[in-house]
């Protein structure tokens, strides 16, 4: 059953001023520790530094959530109202374009057959899907291929080529689409059937160059995938409806994400010089000034790591890719004016994302430990944890509330906080450490269990 407009609105305003709440009981608690902790370490300007400077960051966070969650909400809002007009404006069916779907695939042979056949029954009378096989070592172009030739409405084409990475299999299959519009989708994920029909819509503005999907996890089988399907709605999902109010989303995402073609060939297409292409490409979408939307009804289903040495590979993978990207880019963190506020705000948003956060959040787990234990203030310690884990449970409830996701995700916000995420941001720190010191890394693939079946 539907909830009225009015119900949908109740539930984002509470949990809004939930966090308003929560944030004025913060600033308070921030005032009152910072003024203990100048009491404390009056002697001690190292430690007066570092307890100071982490302050600071927790006031950030705090902004940062409040600033997302409220953005998030009235994207929320606008997407409704789009969705109320194009059901008033009546059929769109005689002016949906052409669409190409490209599948880079590699070793993908658990998973290709049933992302294929998922793709193929998608609701939308105008695809065609072109898998390009990226010099794999297993089945996969002959599994691909089979699939292809059980189709008879949907055209597939599958191609192989010697191996050059992901970001040329993309290039090889843009080349290759004949439509006016491209989807790129991993060849792990399933796409849900209204993906195509909620996606092209936002193409009716011409401003509007890509479009992310909403990627979620599939395999919640085990304490390690829940808490990636609960980082997944709050990490990712809240932050891109909060960027797409503004339309600069930084990353569309590889498992689901639309482009217009004309604009990828116009920036020169996936570069191979990073370990996040769609970040890479995304970054210089925007900053050519175009805008990036996002889709939360276009969902792709994806399998995530389950073990968690497979995990740590991939987020190190992801941090030095992001960090590759950004670093192409550092003249317009130096010159906002120039480039632009919003590109520049972007960029710099994701630097407190993937630096400052990470290394601010092990080094007060340090810290306040150090001190804890040093000089018997223990409550320092309860403060910085329970202030964090009240913004990632607010935070949780709210997603999960506008998602319509699975409200047993919210309790795992605290195992999200106690463990989840300081393992996740260790791995960060070492990954941006040998970055910046220039250590070699290989690609790295996630191996596949199968899971999509």
């Amino acid at each position: 059953m539907r909830l009225p407009p009015i119900g949908k609105f109740a539930y984002g305003l509470v949990a809004i001023l939930g966090l308003l709440a929560l944030v004025a009981y913060s600033f308070t608690q921030v005032v009152a520790m910072a003024d203990a902790v100048r009491r404390l370490f009056s002697q001690d300007l190292v430690l007066l530094g570092i307890s100071l400077y982490l302050l600071v960051f927790l006031c950030l966070l705090i902004l940062r959530y409040l600033g997302l969650i409220v953005y998030s909400f009235m994207e929320h809002l606008a997407v409704m109202q789009r969705g109320d007009a194009d059901h008033a404006g009546g059929d769109r069916e005689g002016r949906l374009p052409l669409i190409s779907l490209i599948v880079p695939a590699y070793n993908e042979a658990l998973v290709i057959q049933p992302a294929l056949r998922t793709l193929a029954s998608l609701d939308y009378p105008d695809y065609e899907v072109i898998v390009v096989d990226d010099g794999s070592t297993d089945a996969t172009y002959e599994l691909a291929s089979q699939v292809a030739r059980e189709q008879s409405h949907v055209p597939i084409r599958v191609v192989t080529k010697r191996n050059g990475g992901k970001a040329d299999a993309l290039n090889t299959g843009i080349a290759l689409a004949r439509g006016e519009f491209v989807m790129c989708v991993d060849g792990d994920t399933k796409v849900s059937r209204n993906a195509l029909r909620a996606m092209v819509a936002h193409f009716d503005d011409p401003h509007i160059a890509a479009v992310a999907g909403n990627v979620k996890v599939l395999n919640r089988e085990n304490m390690l995938t829940r808490l990636q399907a609960l980082e997944y709605v709050e990490g990712l999902a809240m932050v891109r409806k909060a960027q797409s109010f503004m339309r600069i989303v930084n990353i569309i995402p590889g498992p689901c994400g639309m482009f217009r073609k004309s604009v990828v060939r116009q920036v020169g297409g996936y570069d191979t010089d990073t370990f996040a292409e769609d970040c890479d490409l995304t970054l210089k979408i925007l900053l050519q000034g175009w805008h990036v939307g996002y889709e939360p009804q276009a969902i792709g289903w994806v399998e995530t790591p389950s073990r968690l040495l497979d995990l740590l590979k991939q987020r190190y993978r992801w941090t030095r890719g992001i960090l590759q990207a950004m670093g192409k880019h550092l003249e317009v963190l130096r010159h906002p004016v120039r480039s632009g506020w919003a590109q520049a705000m972007t960029l710099w948003y994701m630097l407190f994302e993937g630096i400052m956060w990470p290394i601010s959040n092990v080094l007060g787990n340090i810290f306040f430990c150090y001190v804890g234990l040093k000089y018997g203030v223990v409550v320092f310690i309860a403060y910085w944890w329970l202030q964090l884990l009240l913004l990632d449970v607010i935070a949780s409830a709210y997603c999960v509330i506008v998602e319509r996701e699975e409200p047993w995700l919210i309790p795992y916000a605290v195992l999200f906080r106690l463990y989840y995420i300081l393992i996740i941001d260790v791995a960060k720190v070492l990954a941006t450490l040998e970055q910046f010191r220039g250590t070699h890394m290989t690609w790295g693939k996630l191996e596949r269990e199968g899971k999509l079946s």
